[in-house]
């Protein structure tokens, strides 16, 4: 039996290819009884994904992905059981999102420098909400054009640092993104932690700062990790006594990391992040 907790999952309302309606109806189906809508830097989902998580019995917790630049990288935070009318966190996110469009406008432009035209253009035509433009509409621009195989592929050959289309972040800082999250009652996770390839010393850092701003929990199971990195994640969790949060990082049918329904069971030993609610 896997996890019936799925607490990291996108719809339309960012960067998701199911709409808020359709991805709670698909989790209900394969049995997850409790869902966290987590888009990024945007809570425009969450009124129809509650509406529809309560036509058919699956608790719906409130969330976001807040982009983060901390230490010259982007990394990603999950509000977890905010109030998403919180006039603050929807100030600050708005920033954000400001900010991720004339990210976008400027991608666009720098892979037209290189000889591939038309990608702002192909992305927004893919993206189901014209406010929100991200680097997943660029990537599956980009394999429909033949430039690359897979998503997994244009993120490596074109959209990291030191690529063609690669715009360094300049997000929220930790500290805003936990003020914000606390501010509206909310519990601040650390999203996916192995995919920033920190040293262990640097991870250290990040979690004690984390901790100190106010932080409780980390993604141990995370679509995105390996069983190695799963329990690496969870000796870390109990080593800072936070909390343990899984999620698949789910973002439609067509490239999951993971399917919904399919997350393990958090590791022995490890709290999880649900563990009052």
């Amino acid at each position: 039996m896997g996890s019936l907790h799925d607490l990291h999952t996108h719809s339309t309302a960012s960067d998701g290819t199911l709409t808020p309606t359709e991805l709670v109806t698909r989790a209900a189906r394969v049995g997850i009884q409790v869902l966290a809508l987590t888009d990024h830097d945007t809570l425009d989902g969450i009124a129809e994904a509650q509406a529809a998580a309560a036509e058919l019995g699956l608790t719906l917790i409130p969330g976001v992905e807040i982009s983060v630049t901390w230490g010259g990288r982007t990394l990603h935070i999950l509000g977890l059981g905010l109030d998403p009318t919180e006039p603050t966190l929807n100030a600050g996110l708005l920033g954000v999102r400001e900010y991720r469009d004339w990210r976008a406008k400027e991608i666009g432009l720098r892979l037209g420098a290189k000889g591939i035209p038309g990608a702002y253009a192909g992305a927004l035509a893919l993206a189901a909400d014209a406010r929100f433009v991200g680097r997943t509409h660029f990537a599956r621009f980009l394999v429909q054009q033949g430039y690359a195989d897979t998503v997994r592929d244009v993120f490596k050959r074109y959209l990291v640092k030191g690529k063609p289309g690669h715009v360094t972040g300049d997000w929220a800082s930790l500290e805003q993104a936990l003020g914000w999250i606390r501010g509206a009652g909310g519990q601040a996770v650390i999203a996916h932690p192995a995919r920033y390839s920190l040293t262990g010393t640097r991870m250290r850092h990040l979690i004690g700062e984390f901790r100190e701003l106010g932080g409780v929990g980390i993604e141990v199971i995370s679509g995105s990790h390996s069983r190695d990195e799963t329990f690496v994640y969870a000796q870390r969790a109990r080593d800072a006594a936070l909390l343990a949060s899984a999620g698949s990082d789910y973002h439609g049918p067509e490239h999951p990391y993971m399917e919904l329904g399919r997350l393990p069971n958090l590791p022995a030993g490890c709290t999880p992040i649900w563990v009052d609610w």
